[in-house]
């Protein structure tokens, strides 16, 4: 196949990664949690089928990596009550 014909993200993985940044910017802890690990699934599944191509796998590893940090301790539990 041609490279010109390859798209250069994937809409589903693009979709699960605005929607976690969405609802961190909202601090919906909860729901970006279920976002990030909707992505890791779908990545590694896409990774399993040879869907994505080399530029594209180098792409999400990162976004999964810059995801993985900034969701560390993005939760409710972690969440430090005020006033403590």
């Amino acid at each position: 196949m041609l490279s010109i014909f390859q798209k250069k993200t994937n809409s589903e993985l693009e979709g699960l990664i605005n929607s976690t940044k969405s609802s961190m910017q909202n601090n919906y802890k909860d729901m970006a949690q279920d976002y990030f690990k909707d992505f890791c699934k779908k990545y590694n599944e896409l990774m399993e089928s040879g869907i994505l191509n080399d530029k594209q796998k180098a792409y999400y590893s990162v976004q999964r990596d810059i995801l993985t940090e900034e969701l560390k301790g993005f939760t409710h539990k972690d969440q430090k009550p005020y006033w403590h």
